[in-house]
């Protein structure tokens, strides 16, 4: 069977009401209005680094922090007050400064653009390409002079990383509603994304051949996003949630096991079976 037809039902097929339950995507879909989903998002995506357990209880120490309206929190909130109010907060290498410099950034940039999706809109404009777009908005999250622990809360692009956080936000926000992706930043084009890659993703993706490379770096994220744009050129990461979550669950080993791969359903297109 084809890679597109084994990858198609794997989408179709895979329990997204549950895996999305345990996935930090979870918590955007708590929200009715889109100005408080865009600052959910921001939060939960790049607060998703780790095991799944402590991503979720930092994410609800933040989101507990700002209140019922995170939008309107960080509309007139200042920086040493989000200190004080994230003081103590740690997740893995970041501190709640960190956050609080990331929630600052983020509110001045929704006051002066109008929004997260068209402060990035307004990148794609001026760069053209999605990374540098995305080198950009990174830019303006994390303000002047940021410190090791912001840089590395907040990537750059132009440093060769994965930025797989940063690309887990966008296809959250750009990919139309659909249960998981919610489509709130409709000025851009779902055709343009980069995968967002962790080990789960990069190991499965030279399963299917969809890689040789072994790291988990922006080049192998393009990669890999140029072998599913063969198979859907619109919107070559709708295979993303799926993948991941097969990988999340062990369901897909690193090498060959007869007992875990007898129910795969990409198993005839993985070059430990072919």
């Amino acid at each position: 069977m084809s890679l597109r037809r084994q990858l198609d039902l794997l989408v179709a097929t895979h329990d997204r009401e549950a895996h999305r339950a345990a996935d930090p995507v979870s918590f955007v879909h708590r929200y009715v209005s889109d100005d408080d989903r865009e600052v959910v998002a921001l939060i939960a995506a790049l607060l998703a680094f780790g095991n799944v357990t402590a991503i979720r209880r930092s994410v609800g120490r933040v989101l507990a922090a700002l209140g019922p309206q995170p939008a309107a929190r960080l509309a007139s909130a200042r920086r040493a007050t989000l200190e004080r109010a994230l003081a103590g907060f740690t997740h893995r290498v970041w501190r709640g400064e960190h956050v609080a410099a990331l929630l600052f950034h983020a509110g001045r940039l929704r006051k002066r653009e109008g929004s997260l999706g068209a402060a990035f809109a307004a990148r794609m404009r001026e760069h053209g390409a999605l990374r540098e777009a995305l080198a950009g908005f990174a830019d303006d999250l994390r303000g002047p002079h940021p410190d090791r622990g912001l840089s590395h809360l907040v990537p750059d692009p132009r440093k060769g990383s994965a930025c797989k956080r940063l690309l887990l936000f966008l296809r959250w926000m750009v990919r139309a509603a659909d249960g998981v992706d919610l489509g709130l930043f409709t000025d851009v084009s779902p055709s343009l994304l980069v995968i967002p890659v962790d080990t789960h993703v990069q190991r499965i993706a030279r399963n299917l051949r969809l890689t040789e490379r072994a790291d988990a770096s922006w080049r192998t994220a393009e990669e890999i996003t140029s072998a599913l744009r063969k198979l859907d050129p619109n919107d070559p990461v709708k295979y993303d949630f799926a993948l991941c979550h097969l990988g999340v669950s062990r369901q897909c080993p690193s090498r060959r096991d007869r007992d875990v791969c007898a129910s795969c359903t990409v198993r005839s297109v993985c070059r430990h079976w072919r």
